[in-house]
């Protein structure tokens, strides 16, 4: 789990499936996250293949309380009353990938966050959230030190990969997202536009370094997080 000032991101559990599927029944929230209605069922078997696939990676936001130093514990720390949204990553191939037959090639980072309710939206929890994330995701963005890399070279093979850039699809109509993003140094491509489905792709580099780089002193630290 992370703690940052405000927020608690935790593994997306399947504690978490209910209210998350109440979440999505919004209509509003469907077309800002461009997502499509799932059944209940269906929801539990996608929280499953968001713990354990490896090109997939998710993070429930919580506000957290007074907490000290204490392992966080599930069901506790992130319960319903708790849970504000959600932060996501997909790897997949990079547009620069050069790959060449048995070798690695250059991944790309796809974001998706959501904050919930509108009374937790224009606070600062999307950027606070995004950066303690962000961070995360690239200290472990190497293959060699166990983390995302390596685990997706377990799975995919040829390997080395090296995560190139983050890039993030946003309905032209999410103002309030686009803001987020281009606060962050996310820069429009494709002139700009919106795609057939109305989404605009933003993209920026990943940091250099040991994972901190521009992120220091804002972001989150990692606390344990126990088990159902």
């Amino acid at each position: 789990a992370i703690l940052t000032p405000r927020l608690l991101l935790v593994p997306y559990c399947e504690h978490h499936v209910l209210t998350y599927h109440e979440w999505m029944r919004d209509v509003d929230l469907q077309r800002l996250t461009a997502s499509n209605p799932l059944s209940l069922p269906q929801e539990y078997e996608m929280q499953k293949k968001w713990r354990t696939e490896c090109d997939k990676l998710s993070f429930v936001i919580c506000l957290r309380g007074d907490m000290g130093d204490v392992v966080v514990v599930p069901g506790v720390h992130d319960g319903p009353e708790c849970m504000i949204g959600d932060v996501n990553l997909f790897l997949g191939a990079a547009d620069t990938d050069a790959e060449e037959e048995g070798k690695g090639g250059d991944l790309a980072g796809e974001l998706e966050i959501m904050l919930a309710h509108p009374k937790h939206r224009n606070k600062g929890y999307a950027k606070e959230a995004l950066l303690a994330f962000l961070w995360y995701v690239t200290a472990r963005s190497s293959s060699a030190s166990g983390g995302l890399l390596s685990e997706y070279e377990g799975v995919h093979g040829c390997g080395p990969y090296v995560l190139r850039y983050f890039c993030v699809r946003i309905h032209w109509e999410n103002g309030a997202s686009l803001r987020v993003f281009a606060g962050l140094g996310f820069g429009r491509v494709g002139g700009g536009e919106g795609n057939f489905f109305g989404e605009v792709e933003m993209r920026r580099g990943v940091w250099d370094g040991d994972g901190d780089g521009d992120l220091e002193g804002e972001v989150g630290r990692i606390v344990g997080y126990g088990e159902v």
